[in-house]
């Protein structure tokens, strides 16, 4: 589990939308918590995804915090630290480096992610961007 969302997130940090999506499954659930159309049903509507965050945001860094397993679940706490280099939730970037938590819920079958609801902490990037 580890080695496949490791595989997906340096994929999305490097803005590989394809990568990003790679092991996901045809039916997954991508829930970015907070961001317009979310859930997103299918392999489909996560790229269309992935190719708006890649586009307004770059991934300088990721820590991880915590991880905790339970059967074919992986839940990833972590800070998460970029550049918002076009907007966020409708809000300029500038270019403003951001960090904010996040935490990731996993769900696996058969070794790919069929669920990926991930909610942004409590203070989510767009509270430090200029208005």
């Amino acid at each position: 589990m580890i080695a496949t969302v490791e595989r997906h997130l340096k994929a999305e940090g490097a803005g590989d939308v394809e990568g990003a999506v790679a092991v996901y499954t045809d039916d997954i659930i991508h829930d970015a918590v907070g961001f317009p159309g979310s859930p997103r049903i299918g392999k489909d509507a996560a790229r269309d995804f992935y190719r708006f965050l890649t586009a307004n945001f770059r991934t300088d860094g990721e820590e991880p915090l915590n991880r905790f397993f339970d059967g074919d679940t992986m839940i990833l706490e972590q800070n998460m630290t970029g550049a918002v280099i076009g907007e966020m939730l409708g809000i300029p970037g500038n270019g403003r480096k951001v960090t904010f938590r996040i935490l990731h819920v996993f769900d696996f079958a058969d070794g790919l992610i069929t669920r990926d609801p991930a909610p942004s902490d409590d203070d989510p990037p767009t509270y430090r961007l200029p208005s």
